[in-house]
Order: structure tokens, then sequence, then C-alpha cells
């Protein structure tokens, strides 16, 4: 669940991505990306880190694969919802895709409000709303009511297939965001969880772990890179270059990629998770940049201890790691003398 990113490490993120942009050299853009390089940056952080990096072979550049630790299941938190977009987009795959989850009305009501929802405010809004707009706010603002919405017209069945059917053996994904905090309180039947039942608990503590095999938001970041490096190209889930466009699209206005923020000048697409709960902490990044017609995918991933509700020091040299690694992966794949590049019309 994503309750307050914002706060915790938008400032700090936004202070290193500026200096990282800066600091850029000539001399750095020829520097070579290593594993080493990477586990020192994400070395002083607390916990169990997870990180991998892919960047295919292009006529320009070599191969890059980088990772730490990369397959180790871990708590992602939201960022789940990018395997529910997925799943959504595939169901509907056609020239008219964008046509057809515009004009599906899904219902805002009880049976999907759920916490931590900036764009559907429950219990302040119902009626009914497109798809689409379920989707972009489950995305833009990591929005769980947007989420369970689309969860409910999917079928977390059918997302669950998916998953498999792509070899993802590490990911784990809830009926639902109400069904997951249900569980953490120990409720009896986290899918008969109501609002109402939520707010009759939401002060008590939780009693069950995030990072469980019975109803969590887990993966790992080779799922993760196996994931995002089929779906961004667009070649192997989706049939039809409308639904591969729309996917993209959707990742792009991910929050996680102003949150951190990503480098300047590549065209980024990328879905985020934490939580926050005194005892256990997490924070994820996953998705792609593109720039000077190079791909690269990533995901970082930490679970880490602490007895306090926020770790916001942590937070922050979490996102200052993650930032640097990803300006460390552009200078050294970029063109020379190019400030980057954005996706083709036509890829």
């Amino acid at each position: 669940m994503e309750r307050s990113r914002r706060e915790l490490i938008g400032g700090a993120a936004v202070t290193v991505g500026a200096a990282l942009v800066g600091g850029s050299t000539a001399a750095a853009a020829r520097k070579p990306v290593t594993s080493d390089a990477i586990r020192e940056l994400f070395a002083p952080l607390p916990g169990t880190n997870s990180v991998r990096i892919v960047a295919p072979a292009t006529e320009r550049t070599s191969a890059l694969d980088v990772s730490m630790d990369p397959g180790q299941q871990m708590f992602i938190g939201s960022a789940f919802k990018a395997f529910v977009a997925a799943e959504a987009l595939r169901q509907d795959d056609s020239p008219n895709v964008v046509d057809t989850i515009a004009q599906r009305q899904l219902a805002l009501d009880e049976s999907v409000w759920s916490p931590d929802s900036a764009t559907f405010n429950p219990p302040n809004l119902s009626g009914q709303v497109s798809e689409r707009t379920a989707l972009e706010a489950m995305v833009l603002h990591s929005d769980n009511t947007g989420a369970d919405m689309v969860l409910k017209q999917v079928g977390p069945d059918n997302v669950r297939t998916f998953i498999a059917s792509a070899g993802l053996t590490q990911t784990l994904i809830p009926d639902s965001t109400r069904s997951f905090i249900g569980y953490l309180f120990g409720v009896p039947d986290p899918d008969a969880f109501t609002w109402a039942d939520l707010n009759a608990i939401q002060n008590q503590p939780y009693v069950n772990p995030a990072l469980n095999q019975t109803n969590t938001m887990a993966s790992s970041a080779d799922d993760l890179v196996s994931f995002y490096s089929r779906a961004l190209p667009g070649s192997d889930f989706f049939q039809n270059e409308a639904t591969s466009q729309e996917f993209r699209e959707l990742l792009s206005i991910g929050d996680i990629i102003w949150i951190l923020p990503f480098p300047l000048a590549v065209s980024s697409f990328a879905k985020g998770g934490e939580i926050d709960s005194p005892g256990f902490h997490a924070l994820s990044a996953a998705g792609g940049i593109f720039f000077d017609d190079v791909w690269a995918f990533f995901a970082f991933i930490i679970n880490w201890p602490s007895p306090d509700q926020s770790d916001p020091a942590t937070q922050d040299a979490w996102a200052q790691a993650c930032a640097q690694a990803l300006q460390l992966v552009k200078d050294a794949l970029q063109a020379p003398d190019s400030g980057g590049g954005r996706l083709p019309a036509t890829l």
C-alpha cells in the first residue's frame, strides 16, 4: 500500500536527481556498470535488498545485466498493480482497446472502497467510473479503490493465470487490496472483509506479516524485469499495437517516476509500492527506461525491519541509491553527445 510516499521520499529524491544530472560528464558516460558498482550503492542500507537491471544489446551497445540477489521473493506493495493492468488490457486486446475501456463503466461503491485512495476518496464518492479512469487512478496515484475496481472486473484468478503463463514463479497477488488489509488484521475471512469492518478495526495493530504465502503482494527482481522486458516493448503479451501503446501510456504516468525521480531526457515507465508498519517496511520500483534506441529494464526492492511507524532516513537513502543506479545506466549507454531520446511512435 502507498499511503504517503510524497512525504516520505519525494523531497530528498528530487535533490538527488538534480545533483546527478548536473554532475554527468563525458567521462562518466563511458564508465561501465557492474554488479559490484550497484551492490556498493545499496550496501549501506539495512534489511534485504534486491536489484536487477537488464539492457538488451543493440547495434550500438553491448548487453547489460547487473544484479544484486535478484531471485528472492520479497514484498513489493502496490507494484503488483502493473500485472493487473496488463491482464485488464489483455482481456480487451484489440485495435479499439482504448474505446472499450473508456466506455465500460465500473461500480464505485462500498463493495470496492479501500483505504489509501487519493482519487476515489471513499466513502465520499460513489457511482460509476470508466475502467480506463480506474486504471489511470491505480497507476498515477496508486489508488487502492481503483485497483479493487479493476480486479473485480478482470478477476484476480485471471491475473494469476497470466502471471503463471509468463513463468513468474515468485509473484503473488491478493484478491483485492482490501482483502490483503483484512489478512494483516487477522480477520477470519479476508475476502468478506467489508468497508464497515475496516472502519471498526482500523486502529488495531496488524497481526499477520505482509510477506506471506497466503495473502500478499510479492515478487522478485528477476520476475519484475522478466515481465517488463516483455510487456513494455509489446511483442509478447499483447497482439495489437494499440494495446501495447495503452500499457506504455499507463506506466508512463506512474507516480514513482517523479518520486525518485528518474534521469532526465528518457522515456520512463514504472510502478512502485511500499508499506510502513511498526516492525516491517518495504519499498519497490520496477519498470523500464528508453533512450537513444536503448531499453533498460530494472527492479529495485528493499524489505527491512524498524520498530517505528516510518523510517524516512532509510526511505531517502534507498531513493538516492535507485536514482544513482539509473543515472549510471543512462550515462553508460547513452549515445555520445546525446541528451537521450523519445520513444518512437511505431515501436
